[in-house]
């Protein structure tokens, strides 16, 4: 990866790019809705920008979630986007990574995602089987359903998931 990348927290003038970002980077995939939403649910939300010579590479949310009632205990990792002409340079790397970092230091024990396991278990992601999503999942992607604990010694947690509004559309947990 280039040392020229800086990682950021997004701001409202990064907005109009992020949204270009999402329809090049997921062609087959309308992710601008949620995206929005998100950005919107400030108190929830950790919203990182990567910039590679000063133009947007890459961009990444963890939403602040609690379980079975317990709030901002854990985060759900997603959406990630990199611009497709910037992709394998390490620049989805550097923002999972920092997100990581910053969450460890708010004192968030866990961080789950639904994605590929071969990109996340890199980040030493593994399937979770305490924490359940807010919908059931489709078998075929069970595997998909991973977490990273950030916090050493803390007791592994149980139950279900609960998310903010933007993360309430069942069609996000299915084919």
């Amino acid at each position: 990866m280039s040392n020229d990348v800086e990682i950021r927290q997004s701001l409202p003038a990064d907005i109009h790019l992020i949204e270009q970002l999402y329809p090049d980077a997921f062609p087959d995939e309308d992710l601008l809705p949620l995206v929005r939403e998100l950005l919107r649910e400030d108190q929830h939300v950790l919203s990182l920008v990567a910039n590679l010579d000063r133009t947007l590479a890459g961009h990444i949310i963890f939403t602040r979630c609690g379980v079975d009632g317990r709030t901002d205990q854990l985060a759900l990792l997603g959406p990630l986007a990199v611009a497709p002409n910037m992709q394998r340079r390490g620049i989805g790397s550097a923002l999972v990574r920092e997100g990581l970092q910053q969450l460890r230091a708010e004192g968030i024990l866990q961080v789950c995602v639904l994605g590929d396991p071969a990109y996340y278990g890199r980040f030493r992601f593994a399937p979770e089987y305490g924490v359940m999503p807010p919908y059931p999942l489709p078998e075929a992607w069970r595997t998909a359903w991973q977490s990273i604990c950030l916090l050493d010694g803390q007791p592994a947690l149980q139950g279900t998931l609960s998310v903010p509004p933007p993360w309430r559309h069942e069609a996000l947990w299915a084919p």
